[in-house]
């Protein structure tokens, strides 16, 4: 294995992998596995990249430096030439972490200074300039994610954001640097190293500019930043002589279809309101989760008997009304039972025989992965930037869609089935 990825939640993990397993046009990607937790054994002696999804977002920042600390650990056992910490383009945190204190923990693992930092996603909008991040034409704090009903962005300057994270300075390549090319790059990072500074901001608007850092990080031993940053690592090894391109196909899954969304986020709103307009659809209200009157038996036998009219069920709403339920019930709980809802729904959809899966925002993706215990996926074809075909590996394979919450077309829910199933 030459590159080796932890990513903080499950949706980001497939976004990068898919990332890393397509490369640049006309040079490829790396033969990927996305391993859903750290495994317990070792991977097969062909695969060039390794994706571990973590649900290590949102979670004390104590347990997410232990199993990040793990993951990177058996990554090394691999062969591992490289680390690359994934977290999301938009930066989801709080000032207590988790991006800051795991990075940093990695870094110091790994004897590293001068350490990349960009979420920096540019075919999803997301550009960081002046040590900025913008999402769209707007500052990240005025996009709406500063309403995010776990981790509220409310500074869009990610050096102050990961300076209150790591409590030391944070360094920042601006764009004319990036633009001067990756030597120049490399040199500013050296730099920042020297004056003792561990993560640093570096702008990207565009791909090219992705391409440039990645090869100025070529000798790296840790990268972090989002699924963009990862454009260019491929051709590192491939220049090298140490990979080649390979195939990305994999087979799709006719049979049964389900789609689970949990996120609140704006793409996955109206998402939701084109498609029940079209196929059965069933909100969920959370105070009938509370009170037991909604079960995961209920939420699958509509599932299940809907089979065939891509039926969807989903928890989505305004961030009013999130914030809200949250004051009235507590976040934490909140979060925690409708997880398990979708956990145990997602359980019982596979037993009955759903073969094909659409799972909408990062936490009920990862609480949906975790529960079916799935071990690792291959990836395939890319259905909207950021969002691959995954299917399970072993015996009765699923095909899934873990969508990130703001990723996607307002048609992706029905375009996700029709390209799990190979069409």
């Amino acid at each position: 294995m030459l590159l080796g990825v932890i990513a903080d939640d499950f949706t980001g993990a497939s976004d990068v992998a898919n990332t890393i397993s397509k490369g640049l046009p006309g040079q490829g990607g790396l033969r990927t596995v996305q391993y859903l937790d750290t495994p317990s054994f070792g991977a097969p002696t062909d695969v060039e990249a390794g994706v571990i999804a973590l649900k290590s977002r949102s979670i004390a920042p104590p347990e997410a430096i232990r199993q990040s600390l793990e993951a990177l650990e058996w990554l090394l056992r691999q062969g591992c030439r490289q680390i690359l910490f994934k977290y999301c383009s938009t930066f989801d945190s709080t000032p207590q972490g988790n991006i800051g204190p795991v990075a940093k923990a990695l870094a110091q693992r790994l004897g590293s200074k001068g350490v990349v930092a960009c979420p920096a996603f540019p075919d999803t909008g997301r550009r960081v300039y002046q040590g900025h991040l913008f999402v769209g034409d707007r500052l990240l704090n005025e996009s709406g994610l500063e309403n995010h009903p776990l981790n509220p962005m409310t500074d869009a300057d990610i050096r102050r954001w990961l300076a209150l994270q790591t409590k030391e300075p944070v360094g920042h390549i601006g764009l004319d640097t990036v633009r001067a090319g990756a030597s120049r790059i490399a040199e500013r990072l050296a730099a920042a190293a020297s004056r003792g500074e561990t993560l640093v901001i570096v702008d990207a608007i565009a791909n090219d500019d992705l391409v440039a850092i990645g090869k100025a990080a070529a000798g790296s031993p840790l990268i972090t930043g989002g699924s963009g940053v990862a454009i260019g690592l491929p051709g590192n090894f491939i220049a090298q002589g140490l990979a080649g391109a390979h195939d990305r196909g994999v087979e799709g899954i006719s049979g049964p279809e389900a789609i689970l969304a949990g996120s609140c986020s704006a793409a996955t709103r109206e998402q939701i309101a084109l498609h029940k307009t079209r196929h059965p659809s069933r909100a969920i209200e959370v105070n009938d989760v509370i009170t037991g009157k909604v079960t995961a038996g209920d939420l699958a036998a509509f599932l299940i008997e809907n089979t065939g009219r891509a039926p969807l069920v989903y928890s989505s709403s305004t961030p009013e009304k999130v914030t809200s339920i949250q004051q009235k019930y507590g976040r934490d709980r909140v979060a925690g039972m409708l997880d398990e809802l979708f956990a145990e729904t997602a359980r019982r959809l596979v037993d009955s025989g759903i073969r094909r899966l659409v799972v909408a925002g990062g936490e009920t993706s990862g609480a949906v992965v975790s529960a079916l215990d799935l071990k690792a996926v291959a990836i395939g074809p890319e259905i909207d930037p950021g969002v691959p075909v995954l299917v399970s590996t072993g015996k009765d394979p699923v095909a899934l869609a873990l969508k990130s919450g703001n990723f996607g077309a307002p048609d992706f829910f029905v375009k996700a089935l029709e390209r799990l199933a190979g069409r």
